[in-house]
């Protein structure tokens, strides 16, 4: 029986067609295809609504940018050039807002309770006003909330969601906006997890059980 064509979580994680790792991914189709399905709704969907395609894609870049991960920038910053309607001067923008926002985490505060212990201090990331004209009011409020789930999830409030209304960002919008953010999460730390599963496997061939 012929492979179905790999999947872009097989493409950013260089899974070469027919290894131990490919195999294990095919045998949980069920996850496999659902991961490509989400990736196509929210990357890729036909009807865009309230988030715009250069939108999606600007975001997706950004958290690539913070995650530090070389093959996902390519591939987020490849879909943004070609939905940027300013001809390839958006993807600079949102890669310098990037680099300065990348630091270790997560971090921030609790609200005030039995958590408070953990608070872990850190800065409070707000795109520089240089790079924020290039991007504009909506987007750059759409980058600096993608920022606080990121890396500082546990300081999300009604006052972080104000921000984005006040920018422009609808209800729905808002959704997508977390949808987009917390399912490249999940993408990245797939790649990254496949692909030290593969070197490994190299390294040190062992059978790799289907889930």
């Amino acid at each position: 029986m012929a492979h179905e064509p790999q999947d872009t979580i097989d493409r950013l994680a260089g899974i070469t067609a027919g290894s131990a790792v490919d195999r294990a991914r095919r045998g949980r189709a069920a996850a496999r295809q659902g991961a490509e399905e989400a990736y196509r709704l929210l990357l890729q969907p036909e009807n865009p609504g309230d988030v715009s395609l250069t939108e999606r894609h600007a975001v997706a870049l950004f958290v690539a940018g913070l995650h530090q991960d070389a093959r996902v920038v390519t591939h987020y910053r490849n879909l943004l050039d070609k939905s940027d309607p300013t001809d390839g001067a958006l993807a600079p923008a949102v890669l310098q807002a990037a680099r300065s926002g990348a630091i270790n985490g997560p971090y921030g505060r609790y609200p005030e309770g039995p958590l408070t212990r953990e608070d872990k201090p850190g800065p409070a990331h707000e795109i520089e006003p240089d790079v924020a004209v290039l991007l504009g009011e909506r987007l750059t409020a759409g980058l600096n909330h993608a920022h606080l789930l990121v890396l500082r999830p546990r300081e999300a409030s009604a006052a972080e969601l104000q921000k984005l209304l006040d920018a422009g960002w609808t209800q729905t919008g808002i959704v997508v906006l977390s949808q987009l953010v917390a399912f490249l999460a999940f993408q990245i730390r797939a790649v990254a997890g496949l692909r030290a599963l593969d070197a490994a496997h190299r390294a040190a061939p062992v059978a790799v059980p289907a889930e």
